[in-house]
This record gives structure tokens, sequence and C-alpha cells, in this order.
């Protein structure tokens, strides 16, 4: 199969053929010309998530199965990874019946600088489950969850 491509010729100063079809929009309106003010305006930044919420997203995709456990492994410190994998194991987050879990509120406390413990309400369909976790603040500035807990109390350690 050979495969040919057409370039419509067109001169220069001109636009080229507008695109003629009725399943689309005509396309976009015309730009205009912005006038400078007289002070420079700064552009703001969009406001950066909070650290809660970034690992209450990442914590509800590991536990829904969106995700694999391995995705915070560097997002993590200590005993959470492995109690993180035990809860992913069992799957509580899944989606049943065709509905996503989604986080309809998330709160912090933040017992002392660079530490925060934090709850996010999760819904699954027509339940609502709890899950905890604890953040701390690293010497690299970057947050990483310590604890995490999902409805109930975390199962005791078995050493080997």
């Amino acid at each position: 199969m050979n495969k040919v491509m057409t370039r419509t010729q067109h001169t220069p100063g001109t636009r080229p053929p507008g695109r003629r079809d009725p399943r689309r929009p005509a396309g976009t309106p015309p730009r205009t010309r912005q006038t400078r003010t007289t002070t420079p305006s700064t552009p703001t930044p969009p406001p950066q998530p909070r650290p809660t919420d970034l690992f209450a997203d990442r914590l509800l995709a590991v536990l829904s199965g969106r995700r694999p456990v391995h995705f915070m492994l560097r997002h993590t410190l200590g005993r959470a990874y492995d109690d993180l994998a035990h809860l992913a194991e069992s799957g509580p987050l899944r989606a049943t019946r065709g509905t996503n879990p989604t986080i309809s509120d998330i709160g912090y406390y933040v017992p002392r600088a660079g530490a925060i413990e934090a709850f996010a309400r999760i819904g699954t369909g027509d339940r609502l489950r709890a899950m905890a976790f604890r953040l701390e603040l690293g010497t690299d500035r970057r947050w990483r969850c310590t604890a995490v807990e999902l409805g109930g109390p975390r199962p005791p350690r078995q050493d080997d």
C-alpha cells in the first residue's frame, strides 16, 4: 500500500483553506490584539497541592489496584511500605459494581514541625471507609509516608 500525501498550494500572505467538516466546530475564534498595561503584571503560579492531597491520591491508587505497590516505594519509609503491601494484597478498595473509590474528604493534624497525621474518607459505592496515614518531612525536603492504616488498627507484626 502506497500512502500519498498531497498538499494544496497557496500563495504567500493568504490563509490555507479552512476545514469544512460538518461534524466539528468551525474552529477557534480569531485572536484579538492585547494591549499592554503600564504596569507589568506578574503571572501567578498555580497553587501547589498539599502533601496530604497528593499522598491520599497515591495511596488510593495503590489500594484500589490502579497502581502497583512499588509505585509507592520511593514515597514510603520503614514499615509503611510493608503495611501498604499487606493492605493492597487483600484489595479492600477494589472497584465494586462498576464504581471506583473516590476521596470525599481529607483532614490533617500537625503534631510537630515536619510531621503530618492525616485521614481521608473514601467512598466506594454506598460504603464509606477511612484511611489514616502519617507523613514526615525528610532532610531532602521531600514528604514520605511513614504509616498507613485502613479501616482499623494494623495487624500485629510477626517477626521471623
